[in-house]
């Protein structure tokens, strides 16, 4: 952040009188610009013995599959902001939503969290941010083409949950993946 959205005036970074953080601070009319983790809900829509997945239209990871999630909006709630997404994303409308999985990464400062829902009908396509929408038993899964290890460890608590026929809510840490040597 370079400028104050409040009065325009660049800003510093520094640690506000009673914080314990750094944070831009405009000098000039003491506004202090928090900067928070941004939210990511998304479903893990069922149909039967199958789950829907979308391959991504855009970036980051453009031409992976993932489930339906995206940015949680001001104004909504999670669970709102989890069915918008997969109707967004899918074209499909789902019900009976269960929260699921939350993954905390702090290193992009983002918070996943998925709930297990029930597809409406079979009448899904392909929203503008998907090249397409397809439901996969969990053999057909593509694995290797996942965009995130979010949606990977997702879909592999799902299939084994689902063998018990329990769903417990994980909330789980996932760290930052290391480049290749």
């Amino acid at each position: 952040m370079n400028f104050c959205s409040h009065c325009g005036n660049p800003v510093e970074q520094r640690i506000p009188l009673g914080d314990n953080r750094l944070r831009f601070v405009c000098p000039q009319c003491q506004t202090i610009h928090y900067q928070n983790p941004r939210i990511i809900a998304g479903c893990l829509p069922v149909w039967g013995e199958q789950v829907l997945l979308c391959r991504r239209a855009i970036e980051p990871r453009c031409g992976f599959w993932t489930l339906p999630a995206g940015f949680m909006e001001n104004g909504e709630t999670l669970e709102q902001a989890a069915a918008r997404e997969t109707q967004e994303e899918a074209c499909a409308r789902v019900r009976e939503l269960s929260l699921y999985t939350l993954f905390d990464l702090p290193h992009i400062s983002q918070l996943y969290v998925f709930f297990r829902a029930e597809l409406v009908d079979l009448d899904f396509a392909a929203g503008e941010e998907s090249l397409e929408v397809q439901l996969f038993h969990e053999h057909e899964i593509p694995w290797q083409e996942l965009a995130f290890p979010t949606v990977g460890r997702t879909l592999k608590c799902y299939f084994a949950d689902r063998r018990e026929q329990v769903y417990p809510i994980r909330n789980e840490g996932i760290a930052a993946l290391r480049p290749r040597e």
